[in-house]
């Protein structure tokens, strides 16, 4: 299953570290399989540590991640120096990308959505653990499978939403 596999979280460090805290909390819990590295426990760093350092490390971390996930809050799509470079990274592999809203949106939120993937192949889910589990589960095999000229975002219909009780 897809969400065995090391999940590379990307968002809004100073904004969003609420919704990751939660994330981490879901990891923790020996009642949910969920999984994913811990990309932004990027100490022994010290905030004096260039900005290619860093971008280094976070490149080294990415480097065993099979997805990524992107958490949408209302400042994501105005971050470049980390986010937007995370963000081009993952494109740059060929990772499936999950974009969580923080909002609760089901599909793209033309408000927040960063540019650099509002045209993707990207899923676009909210931020609810069970859906979030889905998309680990289904995501990545449904994007190996796609024509790689094949863009757009996606999202999963409301059926399966109310099949995992959401």
């Amino acid at each position: 299953m897809s969400y065995r596999n090391k999940t590379y979280v990307i968002f809004d460090g100073d904004n969003d570290m609420w919704a990751y805290a939660y994330m981490k909390g879901w990891k923790e819990n020996e009642n949910i399989d969920f999984n994913f590295y811990d990309a932004h426990d990027i100490r022994p760093l010290t905030d004096r540590a260039s900005e290619e350092t860093v971008k280094q490390r976070l490149r080294e971390r990415m480097a065993s991640a099979k997805q990524a996930i992107v958490l949408i809050g209302e400042n994501t799509k105005n971050l470049f120096r980390f986010v937007r470079w995370e963000m081009e990274l993952a494109l740059k592999k060929d990772i499936p990308i999950i974009a969580v809203n923080l909002n609760n949106k089901r599909r793209i939120d033309s408000d927040r959505c960063p540019s650099i993937i509002r045209n993707e192949y990207v899923v676009y889910i909210s931020f609810k653990m069970k859906i979030i589990k889905y998309a680990l589960d289904n995501f990545p095999t449904e994007y190996n499978g796609r024509d790689p000229e094949e863009k757009g975002g996606r999202y999963y219909k409301d059926e399966v939403y109310e099949e995992l009780g959401l």
